[in-house]
């Protein structure tokens, strides 16, 4: 439904210029159009652009300076237009709310000198401050920048997030009606290729991800032991040519004298006396 509403409306017209206005005029639902429009796109019988909005509250606070103008304007009006007034009777005069916030905004915004005593450095100024608050109330957008310096001061706070298309063209594959596209090199595909559209391949895509495998809990466990080790300045051994003696699996291990395992069938000896063995091991440990 939505898709031949798209598709017929730009055949005799130039562009859809929001697309949230015109699911509204056609009586369809945006997400649905949205999810449309980016199909088509993909397969370029379109081109669109994405727009997106977001919707602010004002806090109570905003609301009040919306009412009542903001602190840094009041603390501005405040100040003799010739002259100088000092800090003690600026804080007898104000609020002091008003006079907390306008102290520090109003020399932020070079609308007065401030010290001792407290001058304008200009004649005039707007309440750019309230004029925001009063457009957002309003309904109307704002650029970026002012969004940021009113949510910086807690003014106002985001209550919803829109997103559409805008601009919505025909594109270089336009046509009243989705063509359907063969995917499969099927016999009969390939006796008729001249009369299909074949969908492009992306040669490039990766496929999906293979299943691995994982190290067992104990594999886990020495390989933190190695690693230990190996920052402690000892150096892994070749298991596959070292010759395991009494001395490195009884003796180093603190093995009783009399334990079965001592027994010559399940130890291997070296010829030569105990000091040329035990160096000889030791070298290949090295």
């Amino acid at each position: 439904m939505a898709e031949e509403a798209i598709l017929g409306f730009l055949q005799n017209n130039d562009e859809i210029a929001h697309s949230g206005y015109f699911a509204a005029e056609h009586n369809l639902d945006h997400e649905e159009v949205k999810n449309v429009i980016k199909s088509l796109q993909a397969f370029r019988y379109i081109e669109a652009k994405v727009l997106k909005r977001e919707f602010f509250n004002l806090t109570d606070e905003g609301k009040k300076y919306a009412a009542e103008g903001s602190p840094e304007f009041h603390f501005f009006s405040a100040v003799p237009e010739e002259g100088t007034i000092s800090m003690d009777d600026l804080q007898r005069i104000l609020d002091p709310f008003v006079f907390d916030v306008g102290s520090k905004q109003a020399p932020k915004k070079k609308w007065v000198a401030m010290g001792q005593q407290v001058s304008r450095t200009v004649q005039h100024v707007e309440d750019k401050v309230k004029e925001m608050l009063l457009q957002i109330q309003q309904g109307l957008e704002l650029d970026q920048e002012s969004l940021k310096s009113l949510k910086y001061r807690k003014l106002i706070i985001l209550t919803e997030k829109w997103s559409g298309y805008s601009e919505v063209k025909k594109g270089p594959n336009y046509a009243p009606e989705r063509r359907s596209l063969a995917t499969d090199l099927t016999r009969e595909n390939l006796q008729n290729w001249q009369e299909l559209d074949f969908k492009e391949y992306n040669v490039n895509a990766k496929g999906q991800p293979v299943d691995s495998g994982h190290l067992h809990p104990l594999l886990k466990v020495r390989k933190q032991f190695k690693d230990i080790f190996c920052q402690m300045g000892f150096e892994e051994m070749p298991t596959n040519n070292f010759v395991e003696s009494s001395f490195w699996n009884f003796d180093a291990l603190f093995q009783p004298q009399q334990h079965p395992a001592r027994d010559s069938h399940d130890t291997f000896f070296l010829k030569g006396s105990m000091l040329e063995s035990s160096s000889h091991l030791i070298c290949l440990w090295k």
